[in-house]
């Protein structure tokens, strides 16, 4: 059996460390907003390149508390990709805006930078681009619209920790970035967490204040915020292993590697890396024309597979009201129905890697 992801064999690998960090939280009887919290923030501000990093709930809650504190409101628009997990989306609705989808490059499976401008509109007030499966998004381009047409960047990293554009953090390059510490992203909490970092020191403070109900003091809430705060167990975990990010994303870099060398005679496509970015590989997403016959031949084999993301975001029961059905976004569709992400994670080891990939040369022969 070679699993889709394997958190128990993370966790034992530095088990020492986090059972340490996990007693020093409960020894110390507090548990939300302390020096944890503070030191995290901090830690991983330094990680990304940014003046700010606030800890927030998850990583849903970062999207929303960021386009509040950029003011976005209710009945704006905000530009986003269909191809993404439906929580994007969420988030815009949360804040009361709408979500105005522009289809994929169909090479990245990012926003179409390309067909940005043409969806801009009177209600446009920011872009939020999605950097899907650990590769950044075009953001030169999607920087040039947005400085041009006066509209704010938000950049969703949900999956993309330690990932870089042309040198640079993602996360650090538009106005704000948010991360997700979901506990299988490249970097995991033990729950739910989330990261805002920004180096826009007004939005800092907005999102702290945003982020404990609006308080800019204890009982004094001078803005509608909502309640979600990094705990103190997630940020001591989360700290000791922000120190192996690095090892870890460079061992899912070689995996990735490992894989596209080892299908090259295959019958399915693998990941396009785009020139000039570091892709840290949260999903190693391969393409076929017979997606369900592949991961079918996969599971009789012992292998797990899953989509990301079977539906797009205007095919969701949830966003029926969009009003835009199939055929609307032809290339996050067409690549909906043909992805299948494989195994990778640091612990995988060559070895399955070679057999994972053995099956899918094996297939159809």
């Amino acid at each position: 059996m070679i699993p889709f992801g394997d958190l128990r064999l993370h966790y034992n690998s530095i088990k020492i460390e986090l059972d340490q960090a996990i007693e020093g939280v409960l020894s110390s009887g507090w548990f939300i907003l302390g020096e944890n919290v503070s030191a995290f923030e901090s830690e991983f501000a330094t990680f990304c390149g940014t003046e700010s990093a606030l800890g927030v709930g998850n990583g849903t809650d970062a999207l929303q508390l960021a386009l509040m504190a950029c003011g976005v409101e209710r009945g704006d628009e905000v530009i986003t990709t269909p191809l993404s997990a439906t929580f994007t989306a969420l988030a815009i609705c949360a804040v009361g805006a709408i979500p105005r989808l522009v289809d994929i490059d169909p090479e990245t499976y990012n926003i179409d930078p390309k067909k940005i401008e043409a969806a801009i509109g009177p209600r446009t007030r920011a872009i939020l681009p999605v950097h899907l499966y650990g590769q950044p998004a075009d953001l030169d381009p999607i920087l040039a619209i947005a400085r041009q047409q006066g509209l704010i960047v938000v950049e969703d990293a949900a999956q993309a920790h330690g990932a870089q554009y042309k040198g640079r953090g993602v996360g650090s390059i538009g106005d704000v970035g948010c991360f997700s510490f979901y506990p299988s992203k490249n970097l995991g909490a033990f729950g739910d967490g989330g990261m805002v970092v920004t180096d826009d020191a007004e939005i800092a403070e907005k999102v702290r204040m945003l982020r404990d109900g609006g308080q800019k003091t204890r009982y004094d809430h001078q803005l509608a915020g909502i309640n979600s705060r990094l705990d103190e167990l997630q940020a001591a975990i989360l700290r000791v292993k922000l120190r192996y990010l690095d090892k870890w994303n460079k061992r899912r870099q070689h995996i990735a590697a490992l894989y596209t060398a080892l299908l090259g005679e295959s019958d399915v496509d693998p990941p396009f890396e785009m020139p000039n970015v570091e892709h840290v590989y949260h999903l190693y997403v391969i393409s076929c024309q017979d997606r369900d016959g592949l991961q079918k031949h996969l599971e009789q084999r012992g292998v797990q597979t899953k989509v990301h993301y079977p539906t797009p975001i205007h095919l969701q029961g949830a966003f029926g009201w969009l009003r835009q059905g199939p055929g609307s976004f032809p290339t996050a569709e067409r690549c909906a129905a043909r992805i299948v992400s494989l195994p990778i994670y640091p612990e995988l080891t060559d070895a399955k890697v070679r057999q994972v990939a053995g099956y899918i040369l094996d297939w159809r022969k």
